[in-house]
């Protein structure tokens, strides 16, 4: 005979195995689990939604599509930062960026998805309406450009702003929304501070799930540009994109979430004139433009390193040809090594009396310099890389 102890605890072991078999308890399992479990009682709204998400392995496929605003740099309804010191162009870098975005032009050569964009000039003034100004005079053919300016400063540390930008955008479906600047954007939030960031970041996230753009925001660094952009990481964990445009006049994306990172781009600012004022005074602003990747800053060359150079300035100047084709610069003079060896001896480059000692030191000095990249070498003919040195 069964007594009530052992009753209670055949009970328990029983309990014990149900929720062995269901540690997270009857009212979470979904119908048609994939764990092989019954369902008990009808599914949450959170379980259905999970239960949507589920992917089984034999499901998994290789995504070919690359989902992107900016090819290679921007994802669409993605989050990013463009951040660099004063002065270094990053405004003018991102109204480039969106006036093409709006006009369905490549930018810099990488392919756009085409779409309206809202610019939220939030430190307002007259120089985003003469940047703007300046692209419209340079490029004519962007005249019906889907951009709209908001030149006043909004909060998104409360959620209201974001929320009525979002509303007066729900018609458009717009593809890019930018936020210039974060610190005039934050209202009285600390962009120092983790949990202000985190308000932040997620009122942009806000008007990006609602209206389906990609929210880029335009940031500072501190005093060392190395360091990366200023205040909180907060910000940096939770963008897709990060973009340094640099005092160097570079665009290196920092961080890509979802993309390979693309090689840098460079850029110059092309003055370009507006008008004038009252005073009769031309009223300028610029545009951007892509270059080349300049040289590297070269160290002044001292000591034998810059005898030897200034030997080579005389040999091509008293001996130089150009056009000689194949290998050889085009615009560039060229002269046979043994002048520029015998200008090094006239130049005092060795005090040795040798002929020995005075071609050692020839020779050192010339590896160094096409180590430099000063000087390059070919078939018994050097020239110099730069015309200034």
């Amino acid at each position: 005979m069964t007594t009530d102890f052992e009753a209670r605890i055949a009970d328990l072991a029983k309990q014990g195995e149900e929720r062995a078999a269901n540690p997270f308890g009857p009212d979470w399992l979904p119908d048609d689990d994939p764990f092989g479990h019954e369902r008990e009682s009808e599914a949450t709204p959170r379980a259905a939604e999970i239960k949507r998400k589920l992917v089984t392995l034999d499901a998994v496929a290789p995504v070919l599509t690359c989902n992107y605003l900016v090819k290679g740099w921007l994802t669409a309804n993605g989050l990013s930062v463009i951040y660099g010191p004063s002065n270094a162009g990053k405004t003018f870098v991102a109204l480039a960026m969106a006036m093409h975005v709006a006009a369905g032009e490549p930018w810099m050569g990488c392919k756009v998805n085409a779409g309206p964009v809202l610019y939220i000039a939030a430190e307002g003034g007259s120089g985003v309406l003469n940047r703007l100004a300046a692209f419209k005079l340079e490029n004519p053919h962007m005249a019906g450009a889907r951009f709209t300016l908001l030149p006043i400063g909004v909060d998104l540390h409360a959620s209201g702003d974001a929320k009525i930008i979002a509303a007066l955008l729900s018609d458009q479906r717009p593809a890019l929304i930018v936020v210039d600047t974060l610190a005039r954007s934050i209202g009285e939030g600390d962009e120092n501070t983790a949990k202000d960031t985190a308000l932040f970041v997620r009122n942009c996230d806000m008007m990006r799930e609602l209206t389906g753009a990609h929210v880029m925001i335009i940031h500072h660094t501190g005093k060392d540009e190395e360091r990366g952009a200023r205040g909180s990481s907060a910000l940096r964990a939770a963008v897709d994109t990060e973009i340094l445009v640099s005092s160097s006049r570079s665009i290196t994306s920092q961080k890509q979430r979802d993309m390979v990172a693309p090689e840098p781009l460079h850029f110059k600012l092309r003055s370009v004139r507006l008008g004038q004022d009252e005073d009769g005074e031309p009223i300028t602003s610029a545009v951007v433009e892509q270059t080349d990747k300049p040289l590297p800053i070269r160290k002044p060359l001292t000591g034998k390193n810059q005898v030897a150079m200034s030997a080579l300035t005389d040999a091509l100047r008293d001996y130089g040809r150009t056009g000689m084709g194949g290998e050889y610069p085009a615009n560039c003079p060229v002269v046979a090594v043994e002048h520029w060896r015998d200008a090094c001896a006239a130049h005092g480059l060795t005090t040795g009396a040798s002929e020995s000692a005075a071609r050692t030191a020839f020779m050192r000095a010339k590896t160094k310099l096409i180590d430099m990249d000063e000087v390059r070498e070919f078939g018994g003919h050097v020239w110099k890389v730069r015309d200034d040195v």
